[in-house]
């Protein structure tokens, strides 16, 4: 049992409401449930009930025991001198205001019917990973993708937040942003977090002053990434980018940021993801492009912005996944998949962020016509979705079932889902 339960009954009024009082036997009705407050305080505000006849306006609050109060403290915090109604699965104490006066408390437990209560039980209790699974077909298809974009934008709001800290980071430089953003990315989920440390303690003013020779801008990227042979007469390739790196670390004293090689991972990636080759790609895309927030930003279609990110890495690391082994074949580009993955998780993002910070839907728009025009991504969470007859055809698509798998089924929050409210509403 958990007080979701108790949200869920109570804003659908999904309980015996006949001659319904309080556990003081006072008369009740329910004029207006209120609004769900996510943040501190009591759970529901602006609520309007009836007791005895006399009107009462306030806040309404939620238990399971009664004895929740005492063990939350709320007797001590003065948010909760308005609450109207305590509402209770048990009640097992009585809870009074600081004036001596009961809070009026109505106990659900009894009211409740005993097929919702086994329903629910069902979902919360199922082994299945996705715990409606066996009911998911009975579901409207309404319902499945009104749900789907609640989880999308859902999605989009907490990346763009995520982009809205970053750029506090960054004192506001969007330039700088996208930046990080991008060479995070271009970690792939797997290097992710050290590709990201390294554009950190790499800013982008520092590489763009060497965008004239893209030998300087390896060196300082696979020189800050900590993965140079640190042996002497290897190859003329490795030898030029130490002396470069040695020159220019200390030139913009790089090195107490430095990583280290241990840092990153190359175990069960396939070789044109290693993070060498990625350093090599994201050096040549940075030399090539003056802005990457006015790419990221401006650029007019879909197919104008893949162009310009399928970039080819420079010569050695076209014959070359790690330094001094020579690959059998040579080394593919950032490939079509991987300048997808970009675009949704870099490009849609700050779309969405600038969107909010300029308020202006133009961005947003862009955001999401990008990503109908994607094809859907394919890993395993919607492949388990395929398996239910939810087809993903769009990057929009897949977007949303990843964020409802994520945050939703894989928390088993089926009441705060609404494919899960509509199956127990059945």
């Amino acid at each position: 049992m958990s007080e979701d339960f108790l949200y869920f009954l109570w804003q659908f009024q999904y309980f015996d409401k006949t001659n319904l009082q309080t556990v003081a036997g006072e008369s009740l009705q329910t004029l207006a449930v209120g609004q769900r407050n996510t943040n501190a305080g009591p759970d529901f505000l602006n609520g309007r009930v009836l007791i005895d006849g006399l009107e009462w306006v306030g806040t309404i609050e939620m238990h399971l025991r009664s004895s929740d109060w005492h063990r939350h403290t709320h007797s001590h915090d003065r948010a909760y001198d308005s609450v109207i109604l305590h509402v209770v699965w048990e009640n097992d104490a009585i809870i009074q205001r600081p004036d001596g006066t009961s809070v009026p408390t109505l106990e659900l437990k009894p009211l409740t019917s005993r097929q919702l209560l086994y329903k629910y039980q069902a979902l919360t209790e199922s082994k299945e990973v996705i715990p409606c699974a066996s009911q998911f077909a009975t579901s409207a298809e309404i319902q499945k993708l009104s749900m789907l974009d609640r989880a999308l934008m859902q999605r989009l709001e907490r990346k763009a937040a995520a982009v809205h800290e970053m750029l506090e980071r960054n004192h506001q430089d969007w330039e700088e942003t996208a930046y990080q953003l991008l060479a995070q990315n271009f970690g792939f989920k797997i290097n992710a977090e050290p590709m990201l440390r390294l554009a950190q303690g790499l800013p982008l003013k520092v590489l763009q002053k060497h965008r004239d020779n893209l030998t300087q801008m390896e060196a300082l990227l696979l020189g800050q990434s900590g993965m140079l042979p640190a042996i002497e007469n290897t190859d003329n390739y490795v030898d030029i980018l130490r002396r470069e790196y040695d020159f220019l670390s200390a030139k913009y004293s790089l090195k107490p940021q430095q990583l280290r090689a241990h840092e990153w991972k190359f175990l069960r990636l396939r070789p044109a993801n290693f993070p060498t080759v990625r350093l090599a790609q994201l050096a040549t895309l940075v030399q090539r492009q003056p802005s990457l927030f006015s790419l990221f930003i401006h650029t007019e279609t879909l197919k104008m912005l893949q162009n310009a990110l399928r970039v080819e890495q420079s010569g050695y690391w076209q014959k070359h996944y790690q330094f001094q082994k020579e690959a059998t074949g040579k080394v593919p580009a950032l490939g079509k998949t991987s300048v997808e993955n970009i675009i949704v998780n870099t490009v849609v993002p700050l779309l969405v962020a600038y969107s909010e910070a300029k308020d202006s839907r133009l961005f947003l728009d862009k955001a999401l016509e990008l990503l109908e025009q994607l094809p859907a991504e394919q890993n395993h969470i919607t492949e388990m979705w395929e398996g239910l007859a939810l087809k993903t055809k769009t990057a929009f698509d897949s977007q949303g079932v990843i964020e409802l798998y994520n945050n939703f089924c894989s928390e088993k929050r089926c009441l705060n889902c609404g494919i899960g409210t509509a199956l127990l509403k059945s």
